[in-house]
């Protein structure tokens, strides 16, 4: 079989040497291409370098600036978290009779189990809340708010209402981040799951903790009138929400959650500038301090971490 050979028409014609049969055109090498088909790829990469070595370093001046604060920040996000149960036993206590009169005449509640039921409501709240913010048995503490939202959204017919809905879906994702951080030092717990150690219980309470203090904001984005601000807001806080849930730079974007949060629970919910005989002040009052609660649990996240199902833990162990 004949070798192939290319010849190269430009290469000027050399005379045969000595010894050699016969002559001709030198072979023209066959030229390798060069990887230019790579260079897309690395400018990428060092453009995506680039860009983790930036945000590497504005998380260690917020992580550096931060630091005086860090130590009470648990402490009060568990306030933070429990303080919409607060607010709701004083406003039973000092709208006793409005609260009479609704149970009963609306959710057609007998006489005497509607007392009963706004006695046990207020006692639930408020042993709940104190035993979150003392870490006083926090686990039933836990379950004793959880008992009241169930109870509440019940006894008030707002159970199918959507934005009670997904509200109260947030507050139960900051009471699990509680139960979460409980766990850390609590060595016996659900004695009926002997297949789960701690520290896959705390993982999975930090997962549904995580994913349902989400759920205030996907409320936020489909309710009210839309304006280009908005869609600006609601596009920018779903990109955190989607991090928080899946967690992927799970304490920078909750931080941000909590800032952007903040600024609407002021600006949105502000109950004060609604004269005290208006209807509308009430609900106002309520939002602004569910979406406090919210804003705990978020806080909660940051200082305990998004935990071991999530993106950044992940990382750590690749």
């Amino acid at each position: 079989m004949s070798q192939r050979i290319h010849l190269n028409p430009n290469a000027q014609r050399q005379q045969p040497m000595m010894g050699m049969q016969g002559g001709g055109y030198t072979p023209d090498p066959i030229s390798r291409p060069s990887n230019t088909s790579n260079y897309g790829n690395g400018s990428s990469d060092d453009m995506l370098g680039k860009v983790q070595a930036y945000t590497s370093k504005i998380e260690d001046l917020i992580e550096a600036y931060t630091q005086p604060i860090r130590p009470y920040v648990p402490a009060m996000a568990r306030f933070l978290i429990v303080v919409t149960f607060l607010e709701d036993a004083l406003r039973i206590l000092t709208q006793w009779s409005d609260q009479l009169w609704y149970l009963q005449k609306h959710r057609r509640f007998p006489w005497g189990l509607s007392h009963l039921f706004l006695l046990i409501n207020v006692f639930a709240m408020l042993g709940g809340s104190f035993g979150v913010i003392g870490k006083r048995f926090p686990d039933y503490s836990v379950f004793c708010l959880l008992g009241v939202v169930v109870a509440q959204g019940l006894g008030y017919g707002l159970l199918f209402d959507l934005s009670f809905f997904l509200r109260n879906l947030s507050v139960i994702g900051g009471l699990l981040m509680v139960l979460s951080d409980s766990l850390q030092n609590k060595k016996k717990l659900f004695a009926g799951l002997p297949t789960l150690s701690e520290t896959d219980r705390r993982k999975y309470f930090q997962l549904a903790g995580r994913i349902l203090l989400i759920f205030l904001f996907i409320g936020f984005i489909f309710q009210g009138s839309w304006s280009f601000a908005r869609v600006i807001v609601s596009i920018v806080g779903l990109g955190a929400c989607i991090m928080v849930a899946v967690g992927f730079k799970a304490k920078w974007s909750a931080t941000f959650l909590v800032v952007l949060l903040s600024v609407f629970n002021v600006f949105i919910n502000n109950w004060w500038s609604v004269h005290s005989a208006h209807p509308q002040r009430d609900f106002l009052k309520y939002d602004f301090f569910q979406t406090l609660s919210i804003v705990g649990g978020l806080l909660l996240l940051v200082n305990i971490g998004p935990g071991g199902f999530s993106v950044d833990e992940k990382k750590k162990v690749y």
